[in-house]
């Protein structure tokens, strides 16, 4: 029996507690070995939009995440560079965790843009998804994976749904408060909020 290994892709930026929440709350409900960060180049929906750099990027990930043994950065997406696509990432950690069962960790939220992912239904055929509510956005629009999953697998993944509390914080909200001098205290790691002070990101 392979391991079971959740994926959760992002441009993290910053990464913050809902982030990390929703990994542990996915880990915990379906017995996950290990959830793999998988750190986004760029976006292909955020093309227009320049994060911070990958090296602060990946910095406040290692912070975030350092201190869970089940959790682990993956760069893969930051070495190709380019514009990052999920299948493209999915694949390669197929083929390097042969026999696995992979799961995509996903806010509801990502659902509305399902039909604009680059092969869904391969993407779907390769790992299962498994989404949580997010703050303000509440019951995940399951619809949205018909096109893309076989009815039975889908009823058992919604039965298997996680179910935790819905916590509204964004990287958006975030960069805003910081750049209007408020504070991001515990809304992201506290390494995290020190790291950000230190290198004075998106205060401009």
């Amino acid at each position: 029996m392979g391991d079971r290994i959740g994926i959760f892709g992002g441009s993290f930026d910053p990464i913050h507690n809902g982030h990390l929440l929703l990994a542990e709350l996915c880990r915990e409900s379906l017995g996950l070995d290990k959830v793999l960060f998988l750190l986004a180049s760029v976006s292909p929906f955020k093309v227009d939009k320049q994060p911070a750099s990958n090296r602060d990027r990946t910095e406040m990930l290692r912070l975030a995440i350092g201190g869970n043994r089940k959790f682990e950065l993956d760069l893969r997406e930051i070495e190709r560079g380019g514009v990052s696509f999920t299948i493209d990432s999915v694949r390669s950690i197929a083929e390097a965790n042969r026999g696995a069962e992979l799961f995509l960790l996903m806010g509801a939220d990502a659902l509305a843009d399902i039909s604009k992912w680059r092969e869904p239904a391969e993407l779907f055929r390769l790992v299962t998804p498994c989404v949580i509510a997010r703050g303000g956005v509440g019951e995940p629009n399951w619809a949205a994976l018909d096109p893309y999953i076989e009815h039975l697998r889908l009823e058992e993944i919604i039965r298997n749904k996680v179910v935790g509390p819905q916590i509204e914080i964004s990287s958006f909200d975030l960069r805003q408060r910081i750049k209007q001098g408020k504070s991001v205290r515990y809304q992201v790691p506290y390494a995290v909020e020190v790291y950000l002070k230190e290198h004075s990101l998106y205060c401009t």
